[in-house]
């Protein structure tokens, strides 16, 4: 298949720090590029890949700023990036929600994945494009939305750029944006509490300045509770695979949350709150514990009865790129094959025949496709 992967323009694809949505095209055009699928990925300029990349803007623009610039840089990124895909790919995979609106003008299949949490405005947004495919993140990401053609695909990790780590140093971590909802400083008080230090990474966003300073930065004192900033990859893995545990203790519904299977990769046991996917992700007992309160997560900390093997071996049979992969590439082949379809003229007799109008439900898309 010829198949165009539409990024973002603010981010690299792979991001060289931040950037959740960018490090999963990255990996997903890799293991489509693998299979033999001939990828075109649209992102800025700064993006490396071992696929085609095409661009429209020359570099990347982060943090972006919320206001009418930003969106119609997206919107005209995203608007080339559909007309130069139209006419020479089998699919389009849209992985921003501005490209929607070019569907109708489209004769290719448009996949779209979402990789937001829920907000009813782009919920509405979507019902008016029920002809477009829809991947969510997670079952639970599923239940929060109501398009006719839809199906959850968690994301997948190449483990070879995880290694795993056996023998762990004395230390917690968290990684992830520096903000109210990903919750840094329930990750301190689960230290404080657990008596372990803690290693803190992440962005420090301008919209989130305030509770940085207010919530974090007072408790950082470079000891017992380190800030070491934002993390690349070879940064991310050394934190993640060397601490005893990673925290999670989110105050959100998390779509997905892709650095719990990055941590469970490198052989460390997740601790979190639940909300949204946590339950899915992580397996209580084997790849980490879902715990009820900040006390239960110092508890587990300080107590954890989990290996690095069991951790690996969870992501290797739930979270691999072979097996995201191959189920975005099922989805691929049947938007295609429905889209053949619509194109197909009638029997000559089907023409001729006048039937009577039934009124069906729109079946929706099933949890499974076939892996082939």
């Amino acid at each position: 298949m010829r198949i165009a992967l539409v990024a973002p323009p603010f981010i690299p694809v792979p991001p060289r720090r931040y950037g959740g949505t960018e490090l999963f095209i990255a990996h997903l055009a890799h293991g489509l590029h693998r299979l033999g699928h001939d990828v075109i990925v649209y992102a800025n300029g700064e993006s490396r890949l071992r696929c085609e990349v095409r661009s429209l803007y020359p570099r990347g623009e982060w943090p972006v700023r919320s206001d009418i610039n930003t969106n119609l840089k997206d919107l005209n990124h995203t608007a080339w990036a559909c007309a130069d895909a139209a006419g020479c790919v089998d699919i389009i995979h849209l992985n921003n929600s501005p490209g929607l609106a070019f569907s109708r003008l489209l004769a290719e299949p448009i996949v779209y994945t979402i990789h937001h949490a829920k907000e009813q405005a782009l919920s509405d947004f979507y019902a008016c494009y029920p002809d477009v495919t829809y991947v969510t993140i997670s079952r639970f990401q599923r239940t929060l939305e109501t398009m006719p053609k839809m199906l959850p695909i968690h994301h997948g990790l190449d483990l070879d750029r995880y290694p795993l780590v056996e023998r762990k140093q004395p230390y917690l971590s968290f990684l992830g944006r520096i903000a109210p909802v990903k919750a840094p400083h329930l990750a301190i008080e689960v230290a404080r509490r657990a008596g372990i230090p803690l290693k803190i990474a992440g962005e420090v966003q301008p919209l989130y300045r305030d509770y940085w300073e207010a919530m974090v930065k007072p408790e950082v004192d470079g000891d017992f509770i380190e800030f070491v900033g934002e993390a690349d990859h070879a940064t991310k893995v050394e934190l993640l695979g060397n601490s005893q545990a990673m925290l999670f203790p989110i105050q959100w519904n998390e779509p997905f949350g892709l650095v719990m299977i990055e941590a469970m990769a490198c052989g460390t046991p997740v601790v979190a709150l639940p909300g949204g996917s946590v339950p899915e992700v992580v397996s209580d007992g084997v790849s980490g514990w879902v715990c009820r309160d900040v006390e239960e997560m110092a508890t587990r900390a300080r107590d954890l009865r989990i290996t690095a093997a069991s951790c690996r071996q969870h992501v290797a049979e739930n979270f691999s790129l072979d097996l995201m992969v191959r189920r975005y590439e099922a989805v691929y082949k049947v938007a295609i094959a429905e889209r053949q379809a619509l194109r197909r003229p009638a029997p000559r007799s089907a023409r001729q025949a006048q039937p009577e109008v039934v009124d069906r439900p729109i079946v929706p898309v099933t949890d499974t496709l076939p892996v082939q």
